[in-house]
């Protein structure tokens, strides 16, 4: 029988340390941790790496200070932090490395589809269907599914109980939001790609 190995107990509050060492060392864990992570990690995890009164808030500024003029930044999204590469370098990523997984691959429609679903959530497909004055398709739907930007609801109070989609955590990744209230401001969906007048003309 294998022997169990028990991972040492963290020293968050590292008081061996001189002051300036001790915060390094803590943007250091930050840093650490969003590079490990491949979804936002939010505020009360990161304190549990660094001492009880370290401002989770200070050292993130800090680190995000320290990357000026790298390739990567720490980056707010979906109510935690993570990190990701700077927009400037998209086209030297897509020029080599394999991102075809990353790519949204969606065309007007869809894109409609998705904002109309983000903005009127949770929602039936007969909900879009009033809204695009169409039926919509369950192809376009499994799209948005596959690609973790919409997944399934509560089930509608409406008769048979359809589900209904709402928008993912990826979702905000993908379109750099940090949580679904800045869903109000309109021009930043644009910015991002998402066609919202599309979505409410129908």
């Amino acid at each position: 029988m294998a022997k169990q190995h028990s991972e040492p107990e963290l020293d968050r509050e590292l008081a061996d340390l001189p002051p300036a060492l001790r915060w390094r060392e803590w943007m250091r864990r930050i840093e650490a941790v969003l590079f490990a992570t491949a979804s936002p990690v939010l505020r009360a995890d990161l304190a549990r790496v660094v001492g009880e009164g370290a401002s989770v808030d200070l050292l993130i500024e800090d680190l995000a200070a320290e990357l000026e003029g790298r390739a990567f930044e720490v980056a707010k999204a979906a109510g935690g932090w993570m990190m990701r590469t700077r927009s400037a370098y998209a086209p030297a990523i897509r020029a080599v490395a394999d991102v075809k997984d990353q790519v949204l691959d969606l065309n007007e429609f869809d894109l409609a589809v998705l904002a109309a679903v983000a903005y009127h959530q949770p929602i039936t497909r007969d909900g879009l269907k009033d809204i695009f004055g169409k039926e919509i398709s369950r192809d376009l739907i499994g799209r948005l599914h596959a690609r973790d930007l919409i997944g399934t609801g509560p089930r509608s109070p409406q008769r048979g109980a359809p589900y209904t989609f709402v928008t993912t955590e990826h979702f905000l990744i993908a379109f750099d939001l940090e949580s679904l209230r800045d869903l109000s401001d309109k021009e930043q969906l644009l910015d991002a790609g998402l066609s919202v007048e599309n979505a409410e003309a129908g």
